[in-house]
């Protein structure tokens, strides 16, 4: 089996997912997907036609960003007309997947140059025809008695109960997530991957993280209300299923203490990433100097109702797969979707706080779900190049109760 070498990576920065609020906001995501795609290209110098297959991720594919917005964002981007495209979701998990995927291909010895990543419009999902679908609509009784599935903030909250995190911890660890992540932006830590996004026109529409919050203090967050406890309440149907009561299907005991809101929870941000993939062979053939390898894959389910606990169990099984323990990882990157998942991810494997999540994550800088697991993949590169590091394991939570994981190496 070959390896998998990763050639390069490029993001944009994260703009805020509001329609009249957001740099990138307006933008098509055909457009925002072929920022990266281009850069990638322009970066490397590939030949567009030697492109085997874009492994995109979406996940809300409705509106705009139907249609397979992998294969139209590389048509945007110039691609050759023969570089076929494709698009998946698997939730939050979609961007590690895409690449997950992209990597399989090339390790098979079925493919020797693929690009993968994603694109998510986040300020789009409230325009008519883009709003996301709930897990289960109400016409699917049958899987919502078997699986009840709420939403993910109200499954936050549920898990922190249940592991009696306190809330102080939660908003310690978002703290330290704004704190990371501005140290890390003024420090340039970021710079490598960024490429600036422009109009069709060439104006300069965003050329920095547009999110963060520095100076958030774990007291200043103390101050906000919980952000889920109404909408945990609030009628779904004409029968008045609530949030709270599918969670009590399966945990009919549970008194849920309400503790994550808007400051220790991930952003809503707009943003695409995207990385080259490439065959051993292949790179040496067309003197591409490799910057990691995909060392191992793993995916993992786990509860649907509790929704957020796969990523210790997949970082778990990524590790076995990989023939690796745990003193290997020199750094960890799991998402910040809520604070609880990071903070029972950490506990659960007994990590080094220094070790996870170095430059912040999703609290501080957003979650543009179906390319943040790129991005993160990304990240953990850059840093092990700028340590002088060895190999970095990403995972996240998905929806459905799932979590893919990846382990890399860096090669330069």
């Amino acid at each position: 089996m070959s390896d998998a070498w990763i050639i390069d990576a490029c993001r944009t920065p994260r703009g805020i997912g509001k329609i009249g609020k957001g740099a990138l906001a307006e933008m098509h995501p055909h457009h925002l997907g072929a920022t990266v795609l281009r850069a990638l290209q322009e970066r490397v110098g590939f030949d567009t036609k030697e492109v085997e297959d874009v492994i995109w991720a979406t996940s809300s594919q409705r509106g705009q960003q139907s249609a397979d917005l992998g294969r139209m964002a590389a048509l945007d981007a110039g691609y050759d007309i023969t570089t076929s495209g494709v698009t998946l979701d698997r939730f939050c998990g979609s961007g590690i997947t895409s690449v997950n995927f992209g990597a399989a291909s090339v390790m098979s010895g079925m493919e020797d140059l693929v690009v993968a990543g994603g694109t998510e419009m986040m300020s789009q999902f409230g325009i008519k025809g883009s709003e996301p679908a709930m897990f289960l609509d109400n016409g699917n009784l049958r899987l919502r008695q078997s699986h009840p599935q709420p939403h993910q903030g109200v499954c936050a909250d549920a898990i922190a109960t249940l592991e009696n995190i306190p809330r102080q911890a939660l908003d310690e660890l978002a703290a330290e997530s704004q704190k990371r992540a501005d140290h890390a932006i003024r420090s340039g830590y970021f710079d490598k991957s960024l490429v600036p996004v422009k109009d069709a026109d060439g104006t300069l529409l965003l050329d920095r993280e547009e999110f963060p919050r520095p100076g958030t203090t774990a007291e200043s967050l103390g101050q906000l209300d919980p952000s889920f406890e109404k909408l945990a309440n609030y009628p779904l149907d004409e029968q008045g299923t609530t949030y709270l009561s599918l969670i009590k299907q399966a945990y009919p005991d549970l008194q849920i203490e309400y503790k994550h809101h808007a400051g220790n929870s991930s952003g809503v941000v707009d943003g695409a990433a995207a990385m080259l993939l490439a065959s051993p062979d292949y790179a040496k053939k067309h003197g591409m100097k490799p910057r990691g390898r995909i060392v191992a894959m793993a995916n993992m389910g786990g509860d649907p109702t509790l929704m957020l606990n796969a990523p210790g169990p997949a970082a778990r099984k990524v590790l076995e797969r990989a023939g690796l323990k745990q003193d290997d990882i020199d750094l960890w990157e799991i998402n910040e979707a809520f604070a609880v998942v990071a903070e029972k991810f950490i506990r659960d494997l007994d990590l080094d706080r220094e070790r996870v999540n170095v430059n912040g994550g999703a609290i501080a800088l957003g979650h543009p779900i179906g390319c943040t697991g790129t991005i993160l993949i990304n990240t953990v590169l850059d840093e092990l190049e700028r340590r002088d590091d060895r190999y970095g394991l990403i995972t996240m939570c998905a929806a459905g109760g799932m979590a893919p994981a990846v382990i890399i190496e860096r090669l330069q």
